[in-house]
């Protein structure tokens, strides 16, 4: 096991560290610095680290239950990704809209995650509009 994870351990187990927390769920998923892969361990730590505000957190569980079709649930973590500032997860947010044919919705998620800076949400706008899809209204 690296000192990089020892660390994070030892500052996941002493306090509600959010970030120590979801950096070693990450590593848990992926078999990452001398751990062994352990799904059950890494959704803990990433649900904990979610709970403690980790928009990141959510993102990537959004991300998980995306992979297991529960939408209800991966819309629910984009949702508290977004809110938290997370541009990434907005814009995913916009394309599950969009997926959805709710595109007033996708085109208003594009534009918070554009003007925070999310390269992604603006090449889905200027890709969109376009193609014409979204009325320019």
């Amino acid at each position: 096991m690296s000192k990089t994870v020892e660390e994070l351990m030892k500052r996941a187990e002493a306090n509600n560290d959010a970030a120590a927390k979801f950096v070693l769920g990450s590593h848990y998923y992926r078999g990452l610095g001398g751990l062994q892969q352990d799904h059950p361990k890494a959704m803990e730590l990433c649900s904990r680290a979610a709970e403690l505000g980790c928009s990141a957190a959510h993102n990537n569980l959004a991300g998980v239950y995306h992979e297991r079709g529960d939408m209800k649930k991966a819309k629910f973590h984009l949702e508290a990704a977004a809110v938290a500032g997370h541009e990434v997860a907005r814009n995913n947010l916009g394309i599950m809209e969009d997926m959805s044919r709710n595109r007033e919705q996708a085109v208003k998620h594009w534009m918070i995650a554009a003007s925070a800076g999310c390269y992604r949400a603006m090449h889905e706008l200027v890709t969109n509009l376009g193609l014409g899809r979204i009325s320019r209204e």
